[in-house]
């Protein structure tokens, strides 16, 4: 019990890495970042703070608002947490494609810089894949979108993530975040890379059963024993 749940975790790790790197290739790429990007960029403007350690911080107050919500928090949404946005920030300083290759080569090349954005969508949709399947938890973003549309039961969930990814871009803008062809790419067209992933995959998220923290340290206690397989 205790090595197969330790093996989620190491899987969500190297999940959690590819989705790194992935938004890693959308910031590189130089055309506009995602709104939540956007916004972490903005708040390292102003703050001590760089890029990886302000989507850190960013995704730990997300993570408190989800507990006051009563969402469902999973190791796995824990990790996330903690790990992507710094990870993220250790490709954006130490990968030679982003600090020598691609300034070299994609001057002025806009489609090979849309190229490379895109191909970091497809490595998050991958991520995505690796970490979901593990069952332990959504990432914080995700919550909060799923907590706040149990709140607003007839506004549809497209409607709201919307609104959600509206006011975060403005706050990005207004606090000095980049904007450009590639925030309207990524808006857009993340949930498409995802889904012909996960399709190519066969893998729906929605059959998914994720464990909370509490249930996982029931099944490391013993507790649960069996719990898991038995559903």
């Amino acid at each position: 019990m205790k090595r197969r749940i330790i093996g989620e975790w190491l899987k969500i790790l190297v999940g959690l890495t590819f989705f790194a790197y992935g938004v890693h290739l959308t910031i590189c790429a130089g055309i506009g970042l995602s709104p939540w990007d956007c916004l972490g960029t903005g708040i390292s403007y102003h703050t001590p703070l760089n890029y990886g350690m302000a989507m850190t911080w960013m995704s730990v107050l997300i993570l408190v608002i989800d507990f006051l919500l009563r969402e469902k928090i999973g190791f796995g949404t824990i990790i996330d947490a903690l790990f992507t946005g710094n990870a993220a920030q250790f490709f954006n300083d130490h990968d030679p494609f982003s600090n020598k290759l691609l300034p070299e080569f994609a001057d002025g090349n806009y489609l090979l810089r849309a190229a490379v954005l895109i191909a970091g969508l497809y490595f998050m949709a991958v991520g995505q894949y690796i970490y979901m399947k593990n069952g332990q938890g959504c990432g914080p973003r995700d919550s909060l979108l799923i907590g706040i549309g149990k709140r607003l039961p007839k506004v549809p969930i497209g409607v709201i993530e919307i609104l959600l990814l509206a006011v975060v871009l403005l706050t990005g803008v207004f606090l000095g975040g980049p904007v450009g062809s590639g925030t309207i790419i990524t808006t857009f067209g993340t949930g498409a890379a995802m889904q012909m992933v996960f399709r190519g995959l066969r893998f729906d998220p929605r059959a998914i059963r994720h464990r909370s923290v509490q249930e996982i340290i029931a099944e490391l206690s013993g507790g649960a024993s069996g719990l898991y397989n038995r559903i």
